[in-house]
């Protein structure tokens, strides 16, 4: 077995297309692996011949080393490819990244022991188990995410990585000006204080106002609390954005697919 870098210029080039990168190391066999540009470029990072470029120029890291020789091969399913920092998910990986704009009453669960409607409305024929990432309380609506990807998930939810989600809430007016102020230095409620990452009023129609929320928080009906606690009951509460992925046009009961992109932000979003 070679020791020779990844990044180093391959005395034999004949010999440097059949190596491939694997979690265990590099190995020579020309039979097995998938050639690097072929799977940046199935991944949708560009043409062929631009993936190419990407790898010449230094910018391609295959398990954290940088990638400048052509024709390397790679076990696509088990590698971290990063193109600029950010992590390229590929197909052969398996993993499925879904976004949900759930509308009210249905609640956060795959599986509602209850008989009510639930998750698993979104994953009919897909062989894949999904689980969904974190919750939104059954009269929220909004952005959910669905996915296999147990780490990624995992982080998400966990509060020390203080992922952001925004929300769009109706409440009744009129809303103070130093409102904004009150909630970033903190609220106490029962379990706890709470702070907000940004607050702003978004529309206002005589005493119906929206007001958008920006936190990290992922307690119990925590933007709900936290307002009705500053004397403005939420009426109604949407997720508009959870991380780096918005909700954008997606219409209620719908799902899409995340792009390439999308997943790239949320793995750079928890260090992975």
């Amino acid at each position: 077995m070679s020791t020779r870098r990844l990044g180093e210029p391959a005395p034999d080039r004949a010999q440097d297309a059949g190596r491939i990168m694997t979690r265990t190391g590099d190995v020579n066999e020309p039979e097995r692996g998938v050639r690097l540009q072929k799977v940046l470029a199935s991944a949708g990072v560009g043409s062929r011949r631009a993936c190419e470029e990407l790898i010449a120029a230094g910018r391609v890291e295959v398990d954290g080393q940088v990638v400048r020789t052509q024709g390397v091969r790679v076990d696509p399913a088990s590698v971290v490819i990063k193109v600029d920092g950010m992590r390229v998910t590929t197909a052969e990986s398996g993993n499925v990244y879904l976004a949900v704009n759930k509308p009210a009453g249905v609640v956060s669960t795959m599986n509602d022991p209850h008989g009510r409607k639930d998750l698993r409305r979104y994953t009919e024929g897909r062989r894949q188990r999904l689980f969904h990432v974190g919750r939104l309380d059954t009269d929220t609506e909004g952005l959910i995410l669905l996915t296999n990807d147990g780490e990624l998930a995992h982080r998400l939810a966990h509060p020390s990585y203080e992922v952001l989600k925004t929300y769009v809430a109706e409440v009744p007016g009129p809303v103070a000006p130093g409102l904004g102020k009150q909630l970033r230095a903190g609220v106490e409620l029962e379990d706890g204080p709470v702070t907000v990452h940004s607050f702003r009023v978004v529309e206002r129609v005589g005493t119906r106002v929206m007001v958008e929320v920006v936190l990290h928080e992922g307690r119990k009906h925590v933007v709900r609390r936290l307002l009705e606690a500053v004397g403005h009951p939420v009426r109604r509460l949407v997720r508009t954005r959870f991380g780096p992925v918005a909700l954008g046009d997606l219409r209620p009961d719908n799902t899409r697919v995340l792009r390439a992109d999308e997943v790239a932000k949320l793995y750079d979003a928890v260090g992975l």
